[in-house]
């Protein structure tokens, strides 16, 4: 009962597997599952983009609407809050966003492997995000950048007690930004799993009356189903959101 139950694990769908074995100095660097909707994920974000602007419509059609409808978002979050100067990192932000977003939707559709459930990628994208913030502020400001640890208006007696308080929430900033990524997707999807078995298991104990056992299951996992599309574009509009906050305090000093 226990081997079974380990097969049939909801984790099972966030095991990496080596797909092309490789070794480089003694480190592994397989190409894995993960590495592969990785690859599908920028193709698909790439193929989206260029078709659905390649006619460039008066009046677009379909995908050019939702193509025009991303950028137009990411452009308003930028403007909204960095201001002006945020343009300049539209690129880094528009992509972080398209990235997040399509991994999420692709790890909706069954057998395939949600890359954004694994700290190691959502780390690598938060520490990305954290390393260009600190790059920022430290080109525009300086020194003066460490005034982003020193709250305006505060008494001078207390700053020896603020900064080491702000220096470890600022630390801590990618840690949170990829922990809420990952979990989310993680929770989401084990949660899903869990209540798919019981649609199969219910319908195959009231098969004497029809399957009926099922349906409220299955109507379940339906608004499951509609509440985790809502959450993965939730998510990558938190990361990105987020991001361009982080980039206002390193552009802005409070």
């Amino acid at each position: 009962m226990a081997d079974a139950h380990a097969k049939h694990s909801p984790l099972d769908q966030f095991k990496i597997q080596e797909i092309m074995p490789f070794n480089i100095g003694g480190y592994d660097v397989s190409f894995t599952n993960s590495s592969l909707m990785m690859l599908i994920v920028v193709a698909l974000v790439t193929l989206f983009i260029t078709f659905s602007m390649k006619k460039r419509a008066m009046v677009p059609g379909r995908m050019q609407s939702l193509a025009e409808l991303s950028y137009e978002f990411v452009a308003g979050m930028l403007k909204e809050n960095v201001g002006s100067e945020g343009r300049k990192f539209f690129p880094l932000v528009f992509t972080l966003f398209m990235f997040v977003l399509f991994s999420n939707l692709l790890g909706m559709v069954p057998t395939a492997f949600t890359v954004t459930s694994h700290i190691a990628v959502t780390f690598a994208l938060a520490m990305l995000v954290f390393v260009t913030v600190i790059a920022v502020g430290i080109a525009k400001h300086g020194f003066h950048f460490l005034h982003l640890f020193i709250p305006s208006g505060i008494p001078g007696w207390m700053v020896p007690i603020i900064f080491p308080i702000e220096i470890i929430s600022f630390l801590a900033r990618p840690v949170s930004l990829s922990l809420r990524l990952a979990v989310a997707m993680m929770a989401g999807h084990v949660l899903l799993k869990v209540v798919a078995g019981f649609v199969i298991s219910l319908g195959a104990a009231t098969a004497f009356i029809g399957g009926i056992g099922g349906v409220v299951p299955l109507l379940f996992i339906s608004l499951l189903i509609g509440l985790e599309i809502f959450v993965a574009f939730l998510q990558a509009y938190i990361f990105a959101l987020l991001t361009t906050i982080y980039l206002n305090d390193a552009i802005n000093l409070h």
